[in-house]
């Protein structure tokens, strides 16, 4: 019999009823391969609940297909067409009988198909059972997605593989906010202040600055990999890499227009896959469009951050990011918001409370405007805490390097309405 994993209410008749991932809850789960998955569910709980696993970014390589159906429809299904990698069957049969039921999808299983059952009675016995004929697992139900994609990661995962670095993804709301210098200085600040090695990607290929920031002039970089991704391995990125520092690497950008830098939406997925394994963190400065090509790069990466100067055009753009991002990275936590140019002599803006308040969350940094500084910095091709350690800009770049690799927490999100800002923007 194929190896078949199941999971068991407690208490014998037991609630379907599931939850939903909370943010964290994934953190660890590497991506899935790609691998073939059916599940039959026989409540509208599960079905719910293998839909949004389906929707989670570590997802994105499996092919997942959801039936209303028995142990028997899998059975019948099975009978006639080949198996996949995975079957997930949700069944509420009593234990006396859950092995003969399961004995005719046995008899038309491929040798390598495994199975997860999501079951209704928690009985020691029946675990012993089913591992005894070849189970990989058996849980308790009700089950969380968190659940599921630890036991299919435990069946598929390689648990011998290298731990993958985590990406973090820089954004702005709108083009001028200072993204790109945030993202530059973030890195630099986590290679420096941890002593931990760290790739920091300039995806914006035409425009990109961080050649600039970092007084390098790469003769490769990023676009080498993006058009020819045959060649790329750990060993070509190598190449492709600028030292900047001892820890820090970068990954430029040409910033040259002698081509149309049109992508399709994984263009950029083989780059970052091997930059999580190369490096234990890689930063990816996002150029402020909206492709197919950038909305899988959010889509992917482990945090992103969104940086946003007090206006009523970025209040709508953040608002609008905000909710996308949500919609594609429903498992993962918030977008962390930084609030940049605070304070700019003769413009009217937003106060920062206001700006928080109206989307219903903390920022994770608010900057004040200083031309001076951030223009020393420019053109030196240093970072902030190389002109000026002790300024409060400097300060909040460490804080922003703790929260993002998990040293350190923001306050919990504030609750209300979208308040009179949101409502200014209704007005006009």
């Amino acid at each position: 019999m194929s190896a078949i994993e199941y999971s068991i209410d407690s208490g014998g008749a037991a609630d379907f009823s599931v939850d939903a991932a909370r943010p964290g809850d994934l953190d660890q789960l590497r991506p899935l391969p790609r691998i073939s998955i059916h599940a039959f569910c026989e409540s509208d709980a599960v079905q719910r609940l293998m839909e949004r696993c389906g929707q989670d970014r570590r997802m994105a390589k499996v092919s997942l297909r959801i039936t209303g159906g028995s142990i028997a429809a899998a059975a019948n299904m099975f009978a006639s067409v080949s198996t996949p990698n995975l079957i997930i069957l949700e069944t509420g049969t009593e234990p006396r009988s859950l092995l003969a039921e399961l004995a005719p999808l046995a008899e038309v299983c491929d040798p390598s198909t495994k199975v997860i059952i999501i079951g209704r009675h928690n009985d020691i016995a029946l675990y012993r059972d089913l591992i005894r004929h070849g189970i990989s697992e058996y849980m308790v139900a009700p089950v969380s997605m968190a659940d599921v994609l630890t036991a299919v990661s435990a069946i598929f995962v390689d648990p011998e593989a290298e731990p993958l670095g985590r990406s973090l993804a820089f954004i702005g709301a709108k083009g001028g906010c200072g993204s790109s210098i945030i993202a530059h200085n973030c890195a630099w600040g986590i290679s420096n202040l941890f002593s931990t090695e760290t790739i920091l990607a300039d995806l914006d290929l035409p425009y990109g600055t961080a050649n600039i920031d970092f007084d390098q002039d790469p003769p490769q970089g990023i676009s080498e990999a993006v058009f020819a991704p045959d060649r790329l391995d750990e060993v070509f990125l190598d190449r492709l890499l600028t030292k900047c520092s001892e820890h820090l690497s970068l990954l430029a950008a040409p910033s040259m227009l002698d081509r149309a830098y049109d992508f399709e939406a994984g263009a950029f997925h083989p780059i970052l896959e091997i930059l999580q394994r190369s490096a234990p963190v890689s930063v990816l400065d996002v150029p402020h469009i909206w492709s197919d090509w950038t909305r899988s790069v959010l889509a992917e990466a482990d945090e992103v951050v969104v940086t946003a100067v007090p206006d009523l055009a970025s209040l709508r753009n953040t608002k609008n990011l905000f909710d996308a991002l949500k919609k594609i990275r429903p498992n993962d936590r918030a977008p962390h918001l930084i609030l940049n140019q605070v304070g700019m002599p003769k413009r009217p803006e937003i106060a920062p409370n206001e700006f928080c308040e109206s989307l219903e969350l903390e920022a994770a940094a608010i900057i004040a405007f200083d031309a001076v500084l951030f223009g020393n910095a420019s053109n030196s091709g240093r970072m902030i805490a190389e002109i000026d350690k002790k300024s409060p800009v400097a300060e909040t770049f460490s804080q922003v390097a703790h929260l993002l690799t998990g040293r350190a927490t923001i306050k919990k999100a504030r609750k209300g309405g979208l308040g009179k800002v949101l409502a200014r923007l209704r007005g006009r």
